[in-house]
């Protein structure tokens, strides 16, 4: 309780008792109190702004670790996007070419993209525009990834049907001739052994002994088994799909029918002298397209580079054909 103040009264020559006025015993209490409640608000202000609570604290350390997540993820992202560069480089500048493919569509490539409104739903959240920059990058490589994936299914159906084409193409000399110690009569303008006169020979005539055997020069199905009197005599024709067929004429006898399939190498017949021929030979012919090519070209599987020199020199030495 606050003491009892009292005034000297000269007129009175006595102490009088001071009354203070009601307010003033408010004011006087409240400046008082003033510095407490100053020190209070400014405790109160620093604990609850500048002192996180542990769950705060807890909370606050799980942004900043998500945070870096994320740009975990981002430099993650940019080393695949910089490997799937190569990946689509190399697609581009070597399978491609060696393959013979066209151009992948660009448009295939940047599937699956979508709009900036795609990422709304982001809006608002913590580190908003870091997981909108990470959701778009990774939708990016998704997309890349599966149109890659499409572009490799296409090169491999290519890759395979380049397989079966080399298995299919002529590639080997359709006698046993290695040592080319024979005549050959190549491709190109000759002297027609019957009526003497300079006329195109559409294909390459080897001379071998009667019986000797005669090779299919890639896989394909016999197309033809034929037997004429004059012209080709007893011939067969594959057809070795791509375009490609090949004709083995004058033979003695068949060792395949018309409709069967046949691997490069099998024996399909004999040399004989059958048709309009002069001798025992093979005339065989190499067929693109519908157009009959020089057969010199399709040898490259069973000569050596000195033993192709030696056949094109023979082939072309020799003005005169056997058929």
């Amino acid at each position: 309780m606050a003491k009892q103040q009292y005034k000297y009264n000269p007129e009175s020559l006595s102490y009088e008792e001071v009354k203070i006025k009601p307010w003033r015993r408010v004011l006087r209490v409240l400046l008082w109190m003033a510095p407490s409640i100053v020190f209070g608000l400014v405790l109160a202000f620093f604990f609850t702004r500048r002192i996180d609570s542990p769950k705060e604290r807890e909370l606050l350390t799980e942004l900043q670790n998500d945070k870096k997540e994320v740009e975990r993820l981002m430099d993650d992202l940019k080393l695949y996007n910089s490997v799937l560069d190569d990946i689509q480089s190399r697609d581009e500048d070597l399978y491609r070419a060696a393959l013979y493919a066209e151009e992948f569509p660009e448009e295939l490539r940047q599937m699956g993209t979508g709009g900036s409104d795609k990422y709304d739903y982001l809006t608002g959240m913590t580190n908003a525009d870091l997981l909108k920059q990470a959701s778009m990058e990774m939708d990016k490589l998704e997309g890349r990834l599966n149109a890659q994936s499409i572009s490799f299914r296409e090169l491999l159906k290519l890759a395979k049907d380049k397989e079966k084409m080399l298995a299919c193409i002529p590639a080997i000399q359709p006698v046993r001739n290695s040592e080319l110690k024979r005549r050959v009569s190549g491709f190109g303008y000759r002297i027609d052994p019957i009526y003497k006169t300079r006329q195109m020979h559409t294909g390459m005539d080897f001379t071998a002994d009667r019986g000797t055997e005669v090779y299919a020069t890639g896989d394909g199905v016999v197309e033809l088994v034929e037997n004429k009197r004059w012209g080709y005599g007893k011939s067969i024709i594959i057809n070795h799909g791509f375009g490609y067929k090949t004709l083995y004429a004058h033979l003695s006898a068949f060792e395949v029918k018309q409709g069967q399939k046949i691997k490069r190498g099998e024996l399909i017949g004999l040399i004989g002298s059958t048709g309009k021929s002069t001798g025992p030979h093979l005339h065989y012919e190499v067929i693109k397209n519908g157009t009959k090519v020089n057969p010199i070209g399709y040898y490259h599987s069973d000569l050596t580079p000195d033993q192709y020199e030696q056949l094109l020199e023979m082939s072309e030495n020799s003005h005169k054909a056997m058929d």
